[in-house]
């Protein structure tokens, strides 16, 4: 049995299109700060704000630029998805 996982896998130097989600809203003079995200403010069922980026990063290490933005606006994290790999929406 192999221990390689099978299909399409995420690679550090693979592009992929991710969706992030955090706690509270993100100020729209910050946009600029987050690749060319999509930004969503939204609300969760009992209020709670939170913020949806989604968008096509070149790299993992644009998305750990990404989180790093996100990680000195003290804004945690409730999940980072790969949506599409080496596909960009």
């Amino acid at each position: 049995m192999s221990n390689e996982p099978s299909g399409k896998f995420l690679k550090f130097e693979k592009p992929a299109t991710y969706r992030i989600r955090v706690n509270g809203h993100i100020d729209d003079s910050l946009t600029d700060h987050f690749g060319g995200m999509v930004i969503t403010r939204a609300f969760t069922a009992d209020s709670q704000p939170i913020t949806i980026l989604v968008g096509y990063l070149s790299d993992q290490a644009s998305l750990s630029g990404v989180l790093n933005e996100l990680y000195e606006l003290h804004l945690p994290l409730l999940t980072v998805e790969a949506l599409l790999v080496g596909v960009g929406i």
